[in-house]
């Protein structure tokens, strides 16, 4: 998952540092995957380790944005079913302003 500048910026206010769990691809930054988990993702406790101050790109999901698709909910997540038309739209909403900004954040750099 892409990560926002203000993403970035809140977990290394939690203690973490970018190298721990970001990857960098040219001037992208996504959250890095552990054996197939998220970085933040304690399998021990079955949960997000930085859930009060997670990216908004995880409180958004999942609700995604797929190339020549539009707003949608990812077909793989168990919990789909479980979203309503309403939250769809919304966080639809949201998601469309989030890729906007970083967008222009890649354009800046």
């Amino acid at each position: 998952m892409e990560l926002s500048s203000e993403d970035i910026e809140g977990l290394e206010g939690t203690g973490y540092r970018r190298e721990e769990f970001a990857v960098i691809d040219g001037d992208v930054a996504r959250l890095r995957n552990v054996d197939g988990w998220c970085y933040f993702y304690s399998l021990a406790d079955k949960k997000c380790r930085v859930y009060r101050n997670r990216p908004l790109g995880c409180y958004l999901y999942p609700v995604v944005y797929l190339a020549n698709e539009g707003i949608m909910i990812d077909e793989l997540c168990p919990t789909g079913q479980t979203i309503s038309e309403q939250e769809l739209r919304t966080k639809g909403k949201i998601l469309v302003k989030l890729l906007k900004k970083m967008d222009n954040e890649r354009k800046r750099k």
